[in-house]
């Protein structure tokens, strides 16, 4: 496994096409996924990418005042961070919400969005992938869009069937393979994004396309409970301790042991966030053998200690009800 993979692995992604859409004349509507759309396909999704392929025809996909991208048959857009954007035909129409037009599912589960309308006609599938850990700083490091072309049938056939496969009703009977196809299309969007960023930029991405400091993430974001060291991680990477402490920090703006940290402190408040969890028992979830040591450890990241940080952020109405 490469390092991408490790690192898209540690996500446990599971994922499921959910919508049939035909559109035709002047339509746009505005999507964004909820997570009861996703219940029947995954339990308790802590984060959603949503996504939408164009079987035929063509839309645009515009996120907030950006500029709206073209998507065309055989390409697949996809949100990362499932942000609310607006879906436009050929011919835009006044918008409407998406969840205003949905018809109820049909026997396969599958929702259907029906706009009749002289012109040109989209067909689209919505799909969805689903995280059930913490968001990974790749997810932030993504543009809030993207979109991959399917033109190259010898790298990406496989997606177009994949997808197809899912929408033919399959994923209520097989959750583990729909699951690893919506991994491998989303990890192909993400490979494509990185080999084009410039060799000059710095930042997650520049350290996922180093061989070295990819593979110190991914082992960071899996073994984030282990007491895992640099020597660890050097070995692992091939580097000596010097040379991986260096080129990491010169990419990422930190050390890997400090990224490490950061990363035990993220997991932590996202586990005092679900509130399924006390802060003693989150403490030994993310690796440390004292309740004390944790409490120095969160406060030096948050501010406050973690029963304090957990009662801020339910007065500000953060925790999950689920």
């Amino acid at each position: 496994m490469d390092m991408l993979g490790e690192l898209l692995s540690s996500m446990r992604l599971s994922g499921g096409v959910f919508l049939d859409g035909e559109m035709a004349g002047p339509w746009s509507i505005h999507s964004k996924l909820r997570e009861e759309e996703c219940a029947a396909y995954c339990i308790d999704p802590a984060h959603i990418i949503a996504y939408h392929y164009v079987r035929s025809g063509w839309l645009s996909c515009q996120v907030g005042d950006g500029a709206p991208v073209v998507v065309r048959a055989g390409e697949i857009v996809i949100l990362p961070r499932n942000v609310g954007h607006l879906l436009h035909g050929p011919v835009p129409g006044v918008p409407v919400d998406g969840h205003d037009i949905i018809e109820a599912p049909d026997e396969d589960g599958m929702f259907r969005v029906r706009i009749q309308g002289d012109g040109e006609k989209t067909a689209i599938y919505c799909g969805f992938l689903a995280s059930t850990t913490p968001e990974h700083v790749l997810l932030k490091s993504l543009p809030p869009i993207m979109v991959i072309s399917l033109d190259d049938a010898s790298k990406s056939d496989w997606i177009r069937r994949s997808v197809e496969f899912a929408a033919q009703g399959l994923s209520r009977d097989s959750p583990e393979t729909v699951g690893k196809l919506a991994e491998g299309l989303f990890a192909e969007a993400v490979r494509r994004y990185i080999e084009n960023t410039p060799p000059e930029e710095a930042g997650l991405i520049a350290g996922l396309k180093d061989p070295a400091v990819g593979r110190t993430i991914a082992l960071i974001h899996a073994r984030y409970a282990e007491p895992i060291t640099l020597d660890d991680l050097a070995r692992e990477a091939g580097l000596s301790k010097t040379v991986l402490g260096e080129r990491f920090k010169g990419l990422l703006g930190q050390s890997p042991m400090q990224y490490c940290a950061y990363w035990r402190m993220y997991v932590a408040a996202d586990m005092l966030r679900n509130n399924r969890q006390n802060a003693t028992s989150v403490a030994y979830s993310v690796g440390f053998n004292s309740e004390a040591a944790f409490t120095r450890a969160f406060k030096r990241e948050f501010g406050l200690p973690p029963a304090a940080w957990q009662r801020q952020a339910a007065d500000a109405g953060l925790l999950s009800s689920d």
